[in-house]
């Protein structure tokens, strides 16, 4: 009977220590999978589709919803649907494609101006010590000179005509370029120097495989900048001495108090820039899509 009674008592234990060794992998598995259950909530989660695109819905339906119950001077805001039919009557009358042209084609100029000497500048800069001293510090110079302020001395130097406004947003453009690539330049890890020069990579090699892909995070960020400014200063440049574009448009209808007019023009500047930077986010996703970021 005693036999029996140990025999079973071991068998129990036996069983028990079993059942608890089984039991401390599962618990682990569960922690393990609670911990990156949290570790997930850190994350903001999957990109809602057209999320850019809610912010200016909800203030578009706030301000048509304002001018319907009469909270808005039609005089100084006029509504939404007025400022549509001001555009449609504009466009068929031709005067706004005319002046979307116009302001597209000095936009267009004085941004590609701008990012060759933006890019060409910041990789002088950037591999090489006599450029970064030769140029480092005369682009942190123009930086901090407001640029616009440079206007009296441009029109002096190039004229009252279409020259003085390229430059002006051309300068406006490659600053913030420069700027950007120059420092993703300067934060790339000298142990992937060491490397190339180990591997015998020549210059070019260097520059392609190890230059190119540290600097593209920030020239992006620098370009996408660049993009903004040039909207930016072209709506102040086309209201000095122009006959034709959308701020000659919006400035002639200051004069006459046509407030529908100057929001049309203002409605289409935010347009262009929202189309383009948009357009520079979805290339860079394209081009960085190695990285791993909240973004992603």
């Amino acid at each position: 009977m005693s036999a029996v009674t140990t025999t079973t008592t071991t068998t129990a234990s036996t069983a028990t220590s079993t059942s608890a060794a089984g039991t401390a992998p599962e618990k682990d598995r569960v922690e393990s999978h609670g911990a990156r259950r949290r570790r997930r909530g850190l994350s903001p989660g999957r990109s809602l589709p057209a999320s850019r695109l809610v912010g200016p819905a909800v203030l578009l339906a706030l301000w048509a919803g304002a001018s319907a119950a009469g909270r808005l001077d039609p005089g100084a805001i006029p509504a939404p649907w007025t400022v549509l039919r001001t555009a449609g009557h504009l466009w068929t009358a031709g005067t706004l494609p005319t002046d979307i042209l116009t302001s597209l084609e000095r936009a267009a100029y004085g941004f590609a101006i701008g990012l060759t000497a933006g890019v060409v500048l910041a990789l002088a800069s950037g591999l090489s010590r006599i450029g970064e001293a030769l140029i480092d510090g005369t682009v942190n110079l123009n930086r901090a000179i407001p640029t616009l302020g440079l206007i009296p001395l441009f029109i002096l130097w190039l004229g009252i005509g279409e020259s003085f406004k390229i430059a002006i947003i051309a300068i406006v453009v490659y600053i913030p370029i420069y700027l950007n690539t120059h420092a993703a330049l300067s934060g790339i890890d000298s142990r992937f120097v060491e490397l190339a020069e180990v591997q015998g990579l020549s210059r070019w090699a260097f520059i392609r495989q190890i230059v190119v892909p540290g600097a593209l995070p920030g020239f992006f960020v620098g370009l996408r900048l660049g993009v903004t400014g040039s909207w930016l200063g072209l709506v102040v440049l086309e209201q000095i001495n122009a006959t034709s574009g959308l701020g000659y448009m919006m400035f002639q209808a200051q004069n006459y108090g046509q407030s529908d007019v100057i929001l049309v023009g203002l409605l289409v500047y935010g347009v262009f820039g929202l189309v383009s930077d948009s357009t520079v986010r979805l290339i860079e996703r394209r081009v960085l899509s190695w990285r791993r970021t909240l973004s992603s």
